[in-house]
């Protein structure tokens, strides 16, 4: 269940309150019996990481990535004794 802040307008008390999201604001505070108002106040949590979409999903992308990335590198080395190849036949 989520907290709500109230303030009275009378006496200046401010408290918090868990409640239903579906249950009615409080309107009359508990010390002096004036009238409250509900504030509105930052969330209680931060997201942070990657995400769902980071972890989950392109995961199996980049797994598809990692053997096309281990393609060029196995034909950058068949190309590279290819070149070394060359440059001994040339001297």
């Amino acid at each position: 269940m989520p907290i709500y802040e109230y303030r009275c307008l009378d006496c200046g008390d401010e408290f918090e309150v868990i409640q239903g999201v579906s249950a009615r604001p409080l309107r009359k505070c508990r010390k002096c019996g004036g009238r409250l108002e509900k504030l509105i106040s930052r969330t209680s949590f931060v997201l942070k990481g990657g995400g769902w979409y980071a972890d989950g999903y392109s995961r199996s992308g980049s797994t598809g990535s990692s053997s096309g990335g281990s393609r060029p590198s196995s034909g950058g080395s068949s190309g590279g004794s290819k070149a070394s190849g060359g440059d001994a036949s040339s001297d």
